[in-house]
């Protein structure tokens, strides 16, 4: 980057919770004053960021605050409302059912579309707007959907209304949804990687017991996809 060259990011936040933003600290260029970094997403997506800084990391130590920050940073506040436009590439938003209030996001570019929806628990009896067919009709026909499958069937029951799906609700949501590919995310933290293996073979025996033909698959650190 030439000194002086202004580079402008938009950053997209599902939710406020400090752990999906934990890296914000050390991005270079919130220290650059040639940054402009437009944030969007969930309303309380600054009150998110801001308090990462505002609560030192958890240690009492990181010496930069919010407000020292030399990139200009500022909330757009445009999805809460309606889609986003960035070059050819359409963003859409949908509220989620999780108890601190959260985004899933729809990212479509001419006839290719992902669907990113973390921390959301497909629910019959959720709120209006926030039902399994709500979430049917904005994940139509994608490419890619990346779904929180924090839970099994067998324990979902124990963990109502913490915000969060089991993976057998994920795969009937995508295969309502006519995905042709299913990520599954969030896993639990106590899981091995064994234990995820096993949960996505067992999506995979459903899917073909009822012969959808979807691929299913495990979100993993590293992973890129091209549409």
């Amino acid at each position: 980057m030439a000194t002086g060259e202004i580079v402008d990011i938009l950053l997209l936040i599902t939710h406020i919770h400090w752990d999906h933003v934990q890296g914000f600290p050390f991005f270079d260029p919130i220290f650059n004053p040639s940054t402009r970094i437009d944030v969007d997403g969930f309303p309380a997506a600054m009150t998110g960021l801001q308090a990462i800084f505002d609560n030192k990391m958890g240690d009492g130590f990181f010496p930069v605050s919010f407000q020292d920050l030399k990139a200009r940073i500022q909330y757009l506040g445009d999805l809460s409302h309606h889609p986003v436009a960035i070059d050819n590439a359409r963003i859409d938003a949908i509220p989620l059912n999780h108890p601190q209030g959260a985004f899933g996001y729809r990212f479509q570019e001419g006839k290719k579309t992902l669907v990113f929806i973390t921390d959301n628990e497909l629910a019959k009896n959720a709120p209006v707007g926030k039902r399994p067919n709500d979430y049917v009709m904005f994940c139509n026909d994608a490419d890619i959907l990346i779904h929180d499958a924090q839970f099994t069937p067998e324990e979902i029951d124990r963990h109502r209304g913490w915000g969060h799906s089991d993976c057998a609700s994920a795969l009937n949501l995508a295969v309502e949804a006519h995905a042709k590919r299913l990520i599954l995310f969030h896993h639990a933290p106590a899981r091995k990687d064994e234990d995820v293996d096993a949960i996505i073979a067992r999506c995979n025996h459903l899917a073909e017991a009822n012969n959808h033909d979807i691929i299913i698959e495990a979100a993993k650190e590293g992973s890129d996809f091209t549409l």
